[in-house]
């Protein structure tokens, strides 16, 4: 359970979750946290499937916890992937799954601000276990259904918010995000200036708005 902390990789590369900078900066975040190695750091994912013999107009939506203080080859094996529940069809719970989730939260936030008496084989010893949840992983609807972002539309990009420049198409009423992307590049980038590979006669020199944190979100 202290791998994570005690492990070493070689500048510039990832093998594992605690290399990347949101862990890096959930820990500069959180020392308190941090001080305790065996601390449990966790991740949610949840996707629908079609269970055997139903069609595909019925899905359910199993929750899942992974847990990443392991080594990577551990921290994908089926016995420390943790299904918590299975949300029943026949589709999607769309705003419902904050209910399905609540017991959930709340189990979580008393493992973040309070903990658990835990005992560990390996010294022979109990102590206060905390747990966080350091992210979750879904594809784009599931995102949008778990963080509350809507995910379709003009506004789909969680990052752009009302600052995107995403379009209908003119013929068939679909948003298109083409050319939303060089607004994040350097800004001597040769792409900015590019006018036939992307927009045509197009120069980009806007810079993408600065990604908010958490606190102004809620705010």
């Amino acid at each position: 359970m202290t791998w994570h902390a005690i492990h070493q990789t070689e500048e510039g590369s990832m093998c594992h979750p605690s290399d990347v900078e949101a862990w890096k900066h959930f820990d500069q975040m959180y020392p308190n946290f941090v001080e305790e190695p065996r601390n449990v750091r966790l991740g949610l994912c949840t996707d629908s499937f079609v269970p055997h013999g139903y069609s595909r107009t019925y899905s359910c939506w199993p929750v899942i916890i992974t847990l990443y203080n392991l080594p990577p080859g551990m921290c994908v094996s089926s016995e420390y992937i943790f299904l918590t529940m299975v949300i029943p069809g026949p589709s999607n719970p769309k705003r419902l799954i904050d209910v399905y989730l609540k017991p959930l939260i709340e189990e979580l936030l008393q493992l973040w601000h309070v903990g658990v008496r835990t005992y560990d084989h390996a010294t022979d010893n109990e102590f206060i276990m905390r747990a966080a949840l350091m992210w979750t992983v879904n594809d784009l609807p599931a995102y949008g259904m778990t963080s509350g972002w809507s995910t379709a539309g003009v506004m789909g990009c969680s990052i752009c918010m009302d600052n995107t420049r995403a379009f209908h198409l003119q013929h068939v009423r679909k948003v298109c995000y083409f050319d939303c992307h060089r607004q994040f590049l350097p800004k001597q980038h040769p792409y900015r200036r590019n006018k036939k590979a992307f927009t045509k006669n197009r120069v980009k020199n806007k810079v993408a708005r600065l990604r908010l944190s958490g606190d102004q979100i809620l705010d």
